[in-house]
């Protein structure tokens, strides 16, 4: 197998996505992850545009344990000579063995951006890495606007890296900087590319298309053998090509080596670090790494994952990190229970019901693909193993309004022949009646003094109805590291909270093995629809 070099420019391109702006110490904690990932270069950043580069620089030296780290520059200024230019000075000051400079590879950009001769472009491509070359750094050449500047017959692109080359780079890197070439024409100019000069070539591919994953990888099939991208697809606009699809694909698709072969079976985990540090949300739909990548909803689908896993699935998600996921929802069938729910026995008849009635409450807005607490805690209830742990009378909620909200909420239950009333304050009425169901409950049951909401969603069902639309709320608490994800419907955004923290609690007590203290039988106490009363 050939191997492909990875080239990560998350912290400098990365970083020009709009919402993203990393500290020092975020971008010391990324170039760690890429690092023990097998990044063979790390971008990290541009040392003459802003001080916070140019401190990362001087922090990472002597870090590095796999990967080179790169500054990234411009060619000297057309009014300079490149060893007075400020760019190119700030380079060797940033002490680096790698440089990655770009020039302008189109005549458009040259003449108009650029406002210089053609001629003079070329000298400044040549001069500016013979001056870094010459003080022993690999010089790394970005052709930026390489493909645009094929796009109209001009060899003038190809004088461009012919003139890097002279000059001493290392490697030539043909950029799509636009993102708007097709794979064919990418593939070709690489092909010729290496046909004319036998030098090694890389890709640097952007996605305004949608295609910087495809043009990274007809670049490749065509002879480069550096990609440079970044995690998640990070960049300016539509973003870069994303190396967490390219790296499987190298890899599983086209035989290739690249990165460290033992630690692409956890790339959803590096995906998802990034992504966090970055304070982005995850991107469900992402090959390979997204949520829904090995995720099946379809009842044809999940009943044949079960036999044969390969049937709708192109790699083993193992392979990158991932588990199988098989939903529950309105498009279920029989398979998707007994996938699901497999260590629980559940006759044919039973099976059959539980399906109609989930599909049944989610036509009434019930969503369980993502509160799997709650349809399990429905299935179990269906086979009658879940005890009744309190009965609820009342609730009540007032919200007063002075010169500050005051939210109070007064809950009356039942353990067995306990009677209690609690009233409860907060932030939000939600708060409020959370802080009065845990009172109410916490001393017979204390395991619940650890179990501590951690996000909550409200989605109108339907907008129709402007405030008298039923909406869908979803919770998520934590206990210790599980993770429990419940949800409630109701015309009453209260009623669809309560349903949601009552399930909530129902589900850790269940899923603990707590004994129930009302002295209750087990029930089916089923799902209740939309607005009916709720008794757990």
């Amino acid at each position: 197998m050939g191997r492909i070099l990875l080239y990560d420019t998350t912290l400098r391109d990365g970083t020009q996505r709009r919402g993203i702006s990393l500290s020092i110490e975020d971008k010391i904690q990324v170039a760690g992850l890429l690092d023990q990932y097998g990044m063979d270069y790390i971008e990290g950043g541009w040392p003459a545009s802003n001080p916070k580069d140019t401190a990362f620089f001087q922090a990472m030296r002597g870090r590095l344990r796999h990967a080179q780290l790169a500054a990234f520059g411009s060619t000297r200024r057309k009014d300079l000579r490149a060893e007075d230019d400020p760019s190119l000075r700030a380079i060797l000051e940033a002490d680096v063995p790698v440089a990655t400079l770009f020039g302008k590879a189109s005549v458009f950009h040259a003449e108009r951006i650029l406002g210089a001769d053609l001629t003079e472009n070329l000298h400044m491509v040549e001069e500016s890495v013979r001056f870094l070359a010459a003080h022993g750094l690999t010089v790394i050449f970005d052709a930026e606007h390489f493909f645009d500047g094929l796009a109209n017959g001009s060899e003038y692109p190809y004088q461009v890296v012919e003139a890097a080359l002279a000059g001493g780079a290392a490697w030539l890197v043909l950029c799509d900087t636009n993102g708007g070439s097709l794979p064919s024409h990418v593939r070709a100019a690489v092909v010729e590319t290496a046909r004319r000069f036998g030098a090694p070539i890389g890709i640097h591919a952007h996605n305004d298309a949608g295609l910087g994953v495809a043009n990274s990888l007809e670049a490749v099939a065509g002879g480069a053998a550096m990609v440079q991208g970044t995690i998640n697809g990070y960049g300016e606009r539509c973003g870069n090509a994303n190396l967490c699809t390219i790296w499987p694909n190298l890899v599983w698709k086209m035989g290739l080596q690249a990165g460290k072969m033992d630690q692409l079976g956890e790339l959803t985990r590096l995906s998802r670090m990034v992504s966090e540090i970055a304070n982005l949300a995850p991107d469900d739909g992402a090959p390979y790494v997204g949520e829904n990548a090995f995720t099946h909803k379809a009842g044809v689908h999940a009943g044949a994952v079960r036999k044969h896993p390969e049937a709708y699935e192109h790699v083993d998600p193992a392979r990158v990190g991932q588990t199988r996921r098989i939903l529950v929802s309105e498009l279920a069938g029989r398979s998707n229970l007994l996938y699901h729910f497999d260590d629980i026995h559940l006759e044919p008849q039973a099976a059959t019901e539980l399906v109609e009635r989930v599909k049944r409450l989610e036509a009434a807005g019930y969503q369980f693909e993502d509160a799997e607490s709650s349809m399990r805690l429905m299935v179990q209830r269906q086979v009658g193993s879940v005890p009744v742990y309190y009965a609820v009378d009342r609730f009540h909620v007032s919200v007063t309004h002075d010169l500050e909200s005051i939210c109070e909420a007064t809950v009356r239950l039942r353990v067995g022949e306990i009677r209690r009333v609690e009233v409860g304050e907060g932030a939000g009425p939600v708060n409020a009646l959370d802080d009065a169901v845990r009172k109410a409950l916490t001393r017979i049951y204390p395991i619940l003094d650890g179990l501590h909401l951690t996000d909550y969603k409200v989605r109108v069902l339907d907008g129709r109805d402007a405030t008298a639309a039923a909406v869908r709320v979803w919770i998520r608490s934590e206990h210790g590291d599980q993770v429990i994800q419940t949800v409630g419907v109701s015309r009453n955004i209260l009623v669809a909270s309560w349903q949601a923290l009552l399930d909530a609690i129902d589900y850790l007590l269940w899923n603990q093995g707590v004994e129930s203290r009302h002295g209750a039988d087990p029930v089916d106490l089923g799902r209740p629809a939309p607005d009916a009363a709720y008794t757990s």
